[in-house]
């Protein structure tokens, strides 16, 4: 299709309202929108973007059913099952609009949306589903189902489990799976069911990940997928800056520019991740005794029932004075790509893992639910670029941790590694690399409907 015709074709993309999926499908329609197609968004009132930030894009809200929340919704589980039966009469009246006004390809759906593939068959319209997580990840939720039926993951003699492994699932050992301990987990398990088996039926599935970092899991991944994947590192085309739901504290980087190269360690749990008093206190000593300088981003509503600081312990602030700041939130891209930082504590949630491997940070990972788990083996154990603390905080180990990454041999090791992956990354990105032919099969595929 030459560049005249394909302008004239539109694609619309339906994001998740949630920080960790806005971000990627934004990212994704920028990738796309350079290369010449036109861009609609349908989305909720909560937690909405700014179409400000995106004037080539059009902004379509439909109505979700719920009031104005913050933007780390305290139960997620809820919300998308809520919006899942809420959104789905107002998503099809929208596309249904936007079809009669031109020619509309195909719509990308965020896979948690699992509603819209009936949508798409009502229509007659290709979908495809964008996910979020890594390749490993989406195998792991894949194989939950048959592990529950097994009785593999009860509660009941997990605890005596945890240390093996999933020969399902490899590397995971069985405290790797995305298991939800919560107190509507059976809602969260019949959503990743709905999410996998719709996501299998899409026209074509796009990770946010690369082939030279999940080669063998995307292998494993075209043999229970008939339709074609499709593997992009959104980020290294498109900054998700202008999609942040967080004001962006840019005082960080001035900072930054007055410490030495790979001295900083960069602490951050993400936006919707929370703990409890005792963990920020593990967190805040381990930087305290380590003796590292550090930022650390500390969203209000990290810690639950409080406004925003109040939980630090006494004598932090003396502990680590002229050698670390603490703000709200970060420009995360523009953080880890600093040469300052030699570090990231992360969650490993999977935007941030893959930002963090992109630019050649080791981490220190400190995964709290769902596909945080699965990335931080592989973080560890399979790529060896990072420490996983798992559930360990409020068992100390935080101040041996901060030092073998920041300063001993064994963090250099995994730095070395870290950019090595970023230069096989970067190498993609070129001309005829592996992802930048990717693209290609992409734009090829979306333009032959």
């Amino acid at each position: 299709m030459d560049c005249a015709k394909k302008k004239q074709c539109r694609l619309v993309v339906f994001p998740l309202p949630f920080q960790g999926h806005i971000n990627p499908m934004l990212q994704l329609a920028s990738i796309l929108h350079s290369r010449g197609f036109l861009i609609s968004v349908i989305h909720t009132h909560y937690n909405c973007p700014n179409p400000s930030n995106y004037p080539h894009f059009s902004f379509h809200p439909i109505s979700d059913g719920l009031s104005e929340s913050p933007h780390s919704a305290p139960d997620p589980v809820r919300i998308i099952k809520l919006i899942n039966t809420n959104c789905a009469k107002p998503f099809r009246q929208c596309l249904e609009g936007l079809i009669s006004e031109g020619d509309v390809k195909c719509f990308i759906s965020d896979a948690n949306w699992y509603f819209t593939h009936s949508v798409a068959t009502a229509l007659g319209l290709p979908r495809i589903v964008m996910r979020t997580s890594s390749v490993g990840a989406f195998l792991a939720f894949a194989a939950l189902s048959l592990l529950r039926d097994k009785g593999y993951l009860s509660f009941s003699d997990r605890d005596s489990k945890m240390e093996e492994a999933v020969e399902e699932v490899p590397p995971l050992k069985v405290k790797d799976m995305p298991v939800l301990e919560m107190y509507n987990a059976e809602d969260a398990y019949k959503n990743i069911d709905k999410m996998v088996e719709e996501t299998k039926k899409a026209s074509a599935v796009i990770f946010n990940t690369f082939q030279e970092l999940e080669h063998p899991e995307i292998g494993r991944l075209t043999q229970q997928l008939v339709s074609p994947t499709f593997a992009i590192p959104f980020h290294k085309c498109f900054s998700a800056a202008s999609s942040s739901l967080l004001a962006q504290d840019m005082s960080s980087i001035s900072w930054l520019d007055e410490q030495p190269p790979k001295s900083v360690l960069y602490v951050s749990f993400g936006s919707v991740a929370a703990m409890d008093g005792g963990k920020l206190h593990e967190v805040a000593w381990g930087l305290a005794n380590s003796g590292s300088r550090f930022l650390w981003a500390i969203r209000p509503g990290l810690v639950h029932d409080t406004e925003w600081l109040e939980m630090l312990p006494n004598g932090f602030s003396e502990a680590t004075s002229g050698r670390g700041i603490i703000i709200k939130w970060a420009p995360q891209q523009e953080v880890l790509s600093h040469p300052s930082v030699g570090g990231f504590w992360t969650h490993c949630g999977w935007n941030s893992t893959l930002e963090s491997i992109c630019e050649g940070v080791p981490m220190i990972c400190s995964p709290f639910f769902g596909d945080q788990l699965v990335n931080a083996r592989y973080v560890s154990d399979v790529w060896r670029v990072g420490i996983n603390l798992h559930k360990d905080l409020e068992k100390g180990g935080t101040e041996n941790a901060i030092r073998k990454l920041m300063v001993q041999r064994d963090g250099e090791e995994m730095r070395k590694r870290a950019m090595l992956l970023k230069e096989r990354i970067d190498a993609g990105l070129k001309m005829r690399g592996s992802t930048y032919r990717v693209l290609d099969e992409l734009i090829d595929f979306i333009s032959s409907f």
